[in-house]
């Protein structure tokens, strides 16, 4: 009876090693301790070069700033590429990290309006559509990521690629480089003037007459010395 006992008997549990969750980061975040932090965590990173995006975890690409990033890419346009890259995806969002570190609308720090930084903000949520996240840290960051990479999700295709800006966007992209010069005052100004060179030649007298106040920046940046 115990010999049919054992053969009716359920066999022991085998333990099944389920397997790490896995990202896709871009080589340029090698150095950051959110790497440490999520492989403490359990999850697989592979290095990529990513044209779009810093991480792509599932079918979701993030683009993660420090305040520091987040302030000084906003100064320098190039942010604004970023959020129009990033429209390649479905899925995305942009993470801000380290709110318990450094207070983000510092007009002092930063030499930004803080209303300037909240409006920008807003035109990333409402204009793009790109969820916001704000993290207390590198540690924090990491879990939110980790928590999102165990999320059942396809896995996304790395078809994005870098905007290349037309003739027209090129030059308002380096008007748009002079301090306080918006693209609507970009546009103006070309749209009057035609050329860079034709700006620049331009007296601060005559440019008073089409932007105001803002001639002033530009002129003095034309005559500064390196």
């Amino acid at each position: 009876m115990k010999q049919i006992f054992e053969i009716f008997a359920k066999s022991p549990k085998k333990n099944i090693q389920k397997p790490k969750p896995k990202i896709i980061v871009d080589y340029r975040e090698k150095n950051s301790l959110i790497i440490s932090e999520l492989i403490k965590l359990g999850i697989e990173i592979e290095f990529k070069e990513l044209k779009v995006a810093d991480y792509i975890v599932k079918d979701v690409a993030i683009e993660r700033k420090t305040i520091n990033d987040f302030v000084n890419s906003m100064i320098n346009k190039r942010l604004f590429n970023q959020i129009q890259e990033l429209q390649q995806y479905k899925n995305r969002l942009l993470l801000i990290e380290g709110i318990n570190e450094q207070e983000l609308y510092s007009d002092d720090k930063s030499g930004v309006n803080g209303n300037a930084i909240r409006g920008f903000l807003l035109s990333i949520l409402l204009k793009y559509n790109i969820p916001i996240i704000f993290t207390k840290d590198y540690e924090d960051s990491a879990k939110f990521i980790s928590v999102l990479s165990k999320k059942q999700s396809k896995e996304l295709a790395l078809k994005a690629k870098k905007r290349i800006l037309n003739k027209k966007e090129q030059l308002q992209f380096i008007i748009e480089g002079f301090p306080g010069i918006g693209p609507k005052t970009a546009q103006k100004l070309l749209k009057k003037y035609k050329t860079i060179q034709n700006i620049i030649n331009t007296s601060e007298k005559e440019l008073k007459e089409t932007i105001g106040k803002k001639a002033e920046v530009i002129s003095k940046i034309v005559e500064m010395n390196y």
